[in-house]
């Protein structure tokens, strides 16, 4: 703000006078001229007045650091064209499914746009991960467009070391190398229920116990390469062992809850990869957790 300038001026003041005396006349005499005094007149600077200098911080300009995303997960882009709904059938779209979920890191037995069981099986371990209410395994437009917009591989919980990781919460089988989770398999746990049932091993023997997946970290200690085996409860094919009797092992019937006595329960073809592929050799450790 500027001050306003007052400017204060003077006025002049005059005074004047005749002097004369009485009888005779005298000669005249000269008119003195009135003394006129002129105030000497007074400039007054103008006042002026300042605003305080103000020095305008310059405008910050905050830059918020990219979000950093360790290197034990992976990202992927959106699909350019959205995934459809196409419940369980076959054909190019179930091909464009299918190489999504290996993108994703759900195992599939092939890209071949046969929507068969272990499409089915990718599926549902996609929206167990997901959360979604009833993992039926059908691509319907929320799992369509979950499986079009994720920007994030999914990954387990262990993020370093090579180990298989069950999440009983979930309900998937995890496979990570290095830190980085390379696949995940649908799978069901122990139901938590008691049973009493036949020893198919002995019979005229009874076994009862509690239907648990231990928690805790274990590690593959025996396993039966060919087949199918006829468990104490039924029958298991191609089974590794990780504590006691509880093994993962391939089934006919892994539904989208606990469902075994014990074991870690994943398809046949998924259990015939993991030998195959030798992805889950002797000693190899097995962390079971509650996902919690």
């Amino acid at each position: 703000m500027f001050g306003i300038a007052a400017l204060v001026g003077c006025s002049s003041a005059m005074s004047g006078g005749t002097g004369g005396g009485e009888g005779a006349a005298a000669a005249p005499q000269p008119l003195a001229a009135p003394a006129t005094t002129i105030a000497p007149t007074t400039t007054v600077a103008p006042t002026t007045t300042q605003a305080p200098t103000t020095t305008v911080a310059p405008e910050t300009t905050t830059t918020i650091p990219p979000t950093t995303i360790p290197d034990t997960i992976i990202e992927v882009g959106a699909m350019d064209e959205p995934i459809q709904a196409i419940g369980t059938s076959s054909g190019q779209e179930a091909a464009r499914v299918q190489l999504r979920l290996l993108q994703l890191g759900f195992w599939v037995q092939a890209a071949d746009g046969d929507y068969g069981l272990t499409t089915r099986q990718g599926v549902m371990a996609f929206q167990k991960y997901m959360g979604f209410d009833d993992p039926d395994g059908r691509v319907d437009e929320q799992t369509a467009q979950a499986l079009t917009t994720e920007t994030v591989r999914p990954h387990a919980r262990a993020n370093s070391g090579t180990l298989v990781e069950v999440d009983k919460g979930k309900q998937l089988l995890y496979f990570v190398i290095d830190g980085k989770t390379e696949w995940i398999l649908n799978a069901s746990t122990g139901n938590g229920e008691s049973y009493t049932e036949p020893d198919q091993n002995t019979p005229g023997e009874i076994i009862t116990g509690v239907s648990l997946t231990p928690s805790g970290l274990h590690e593959v200690n025996r396993q039966r390469p060919d087949g199918w085996w006829e468990g104490d409860l039924g029958e298991i094919y191609r089974p590794k062992y990780f504590v006691g009797g509880v093994a993962v092992h391939g089934s006919n019937s892994i539904p989208n809850y606990p469902a075994s006595h014990g074991c870690v329960r994943v398809s046949v073809p998924a259990m015939d990869w993991i030998w195959d592929s030798e992805i889950m050799p002797l000693h190899t450790p097995v962390w079971v957790h509650d996902g919690a």
